[in-house]
This record gives structure tokens, C-alpha cells and sequence, in this order.
């Protein structure tokens, strides 16, 4: 097979994070997740411009899957990752994570989700110019839940109600 010189597995890969970089930009703009979307992301938590506490990075030394629903706080996204707040045994972490660092992106709530290869992957894919890149994928299951997270226990009293907007 031929050698892939314009590469359009990345290519792919970029849109395809477009796509995430959207649907979050949109998510922070508003204050709300609407419906009852969600997402899982998971993410190399050992990649370039991946800022967390020493603590976490301790606990989840190469992958981390986090979920965006109901208990988060200060999304911010700009062209190269995301910022959110999230509750970790009862503590507030804030997290930035470059989109090149996430490995995959889910919403259970309509089955639709991203897998990307590390960038690690695609270097030695280029390298070797027989096998075909993995690329990017299409993911229509939902993905193994993380058994070390839990949940920060709230007391509904205190919990902030699910902004929706108003008609």
C-alpha cells in the first residue's frame, strides 16, 4: 500500500475532536447540559498539558475517565482542551485537559461516542508504512465504568438543581 503523505487519519482525528470541542464549547456557553445528555471522557493523564493536583495524578498515573452529568462546576473550553471542576472523594480538583490528551468521548444518554488514537500511536503508525492507522472510531456501546471513582456523597439540600432553560 501506498505511504498516506497527506495523513487523513489525523485529519480525521482533528474533526472528529471538532466535534467534542463543539458540543463542550456549547455545554460551558450555556451553564447546562440539555435533556438528558451526559458525557464519559477519558483521558491520558500523562500527556503534555494535562494540569491536576499531584493527588490524582498519583491515583490515575496514565488514564482517567471522568464524567460530566450533574455534580461539576467552571467548564471552560478554548481551541486546545477543556477546564472543569470535579468532585474526587469529597474534594474539589480542577482539571484542564488538552483535547490531544482524551481517548475517548461518550454520551449514554443517545449512544454516540469517539474513540482517538494517542498521539504516541499515531507516530508509530507513520512509522511504519505497511500497517494501516487505527485512526479515530465511531463507538456505539457504553463504555466500562471506571471502578476507581466514587462519586462525592452531597447532601440534597446543598446540591445545586440542573439548570434548564426557561421557555
Amino acid at each position: 500500500m501506498a505511504k498516506d503523505i497527506i495523513r487523513y487519519d489525523l485529519l480525521v482525528q482533528d474533526a472528529m475532536r471538532g466535534v467534542m470541542r463543539k458540543v463542550l464549547g456549547d455545554v460551558a456557553e450555556n451553564g447546562y447540559l440539555p435533556g438528558d445528555h451526559h458525557f464519559t471522557i477519558s483521558f491520558r493523564t500523562d500527556a503534555p498539558g494535562v494540569t491536576m493536583s499531584r493527588r490524582l495524578a498519583e491515583q490515575w498515573p496514565s488514564e482517567l475517565t471522568i464524567i460530566l452529568q450533574h455534580q461539576y462546576s467552571d467548564l471552560e473550553v478554548d481551541e486546545e482542551g477543556f477546564g472543569v471542576t470535579l468532585s474526587f472523594r469529597s474534594v474539589a480538583e480542577h482539571l484542564y485537559v488538552p483535547f490531544s490528551a482524551v481517548t475517548g468521548f461518550f454520551d449514554p444518554a443517545v449512544e454516540f461516542g469517539l474513540r482517538f488514537e494517542s498521539a504516541d500511536d499515531a507516530l508509530e503508525d507513520s512509522d511504519d508504512e505497511d500497517a494501516p492507522s487505527a485512526g479515530p472510531s465511531l463507538v456505539v456501546k457504553t463504555p466500562e465504568p471506571v471502578k476507581e471513582f466514587k462519586p462525592a456523597k452531597v447532601d440534597p439540600a446543598k446540591a445545586e438543581p440542573n439548570k434548564t432553560p426557561s421557555a
